[in-house]
């Protein structure tokens, strides 16, 4: 589970940090949009609106100096290189994604000007005003809260990178997030387990199988080690069948911090090597997203990557419920138009919020990436 809170988390000893983000999240009520996404080009369309709004909450934060970001995220101290390295990085994705979702424009088409460079983004995420007698004007409200909140969920991450080091940013080629993806592809994730025999675990991979979709998930350890004592290895190559079973250590304890954080890493390894080595990846992804910047010698020698994510459910948060977790899911598919989703299988909400999202995008040819060739 991602506890994302801060030295005020409930259960973190004073001066311990166990995760860099904020105790809220955005999430966004997809039916303000107007039309139903059943056809590339209206996943197009709400792509371009959504791409240029998150642009005008980018662009208002040009200029902001240390004391500035402190104060709006809450922070004691801020690292503005890292803050500008992930500006820089969003606006040539945004860049990028917007000419992506033109490719489907038509001379009836919205949102559809085209632009040259970042600066051409930029002025038309200005000139983006959306009037109160408009058919989006109820979604540019709520898409308009939505991007402030993300945005600042992302510059929290990059402010406190690398002291806390998080999904937000790569240390080495050693490490992948989902950029690498093709346009329209996107991969699913689920971490933590597994559940106790009969828990969520089983029933998602199961939905999965009967939806013929795949994903990786990330166990733990220890979580494996005691589903192995009620049952057989027989039956948990049963259970994840058609999945992919990767590493997120043997406790979820941030490997930024720990002192045992390689011996975490090689035990869980060699448990899934040799219980379950038809389904493992050699994947390791780091709770918390955290880890140590000179780890990538070690990982190697592992035969391992660091796997981390762009598109956070942020399903374990109490604040988001399954439907919540699904619309912003698919808020930041439509933005980011790839990547790799985060889920938890110890919680229940991707079982509700992976076939809202199926059902909302019906019509729209996404492409779930295999899990055995993300490697």
């Amino acid at each position: 589970m991602r506890i994302r809170t801060l030295l005020f988390s409930l259960g973190l000893l004073a001066g311990s940090v166990q995760a860099a983000g904020p105790a809220s999240f955005a999430t966004l009520d997809r039916g303000s949009w107007p039309e139903p996404l059943h056809s590339q080009a209206a996943f197009d369309s709400a792509s371009r609106a959504e791409i240029l709004t998150f642009a005008q909450a980018l662009q208002a934060s040009e200029g902001i100096d240390e004391t500035a970001w402190k104060t709006r995220l809450g922070l004691k101290s801020a690292n503005l290189q890292s803050i500008g390295q992930v500006r820089e990085r969003f606006w040539q994705r945004l860049l990028e994604n917007y000419r992506f979702a033109r490719q489907s424009c038509t001379a009836a088409s919205d949102f559809c000007a085209p632009v040259e460079d970042v600066a051409g983004l930029q002025e038309q995420a200005r000139q983006l005003v959306i009037a109160p007698d408009s058919r989006y004007f109820a979604w540019a409200e709520a898409s308009q809260r939505f991007h402030l909140g993300y945005l600042n969920e992302q510059m929290r991450l990059a402010a406190l990178f690398p002291r806390i080091s998080s999904e937000i940013a790569l240390f080495s080629e050693q490490e992948r997030n989902g950029d690498e993806l093709a346009d329209m592809q996107f991969l699913l994730t689920f971490d933590d387990g597994p559940t106790a025999l009969g828990g969520h675990t089983d029933k998602l991979a199961a939905w999965l199988r009967q939806q013929g979709l795949n994903g990786t998930f990330y166990v733990l350890g220890s979580n494996l080690q005691q589903r192995l004592q009620k049952t057989t290895a027989a039956a948990l190559n049963q259970l994840y069948a058609g999945q992919c079973v990767a590493s997120h250590g043997w406790e979820h304890k941030s490997h930024a911090s720990w002192a045992d954080w390689q011996g975490s890493v090689s035990r869980t390894r060699e448990l899934l090597q040799g219980e379950l080595p038809a389904l493992y990846v050699p994947l390791f992804r780091p709770p918390y997203g955290q880890r140590k910047a000179d780890s990538q010698a070690f990982f190697a020698n592992q035969g391992l990557q660091v796997a981390l994510w762009q598109i956070d459910s942020q399903d374990w948060s109490s604040k988001v419920n399954a439907e919540a977790a699904g619309q912003r899911v698919l808020t930041l598919m439509l933005l980011w138009r790839r990547g790799v989703l985060l889920f938890h299988d110890i919680h229940n909400k991707a079982q509700g919020a992976l076939p809202w999202v199926l059902q909302a995008s019906a019509g729209v040819p996404l492409q779930w990436q295999d899990c055995r060739r993300y490697r």
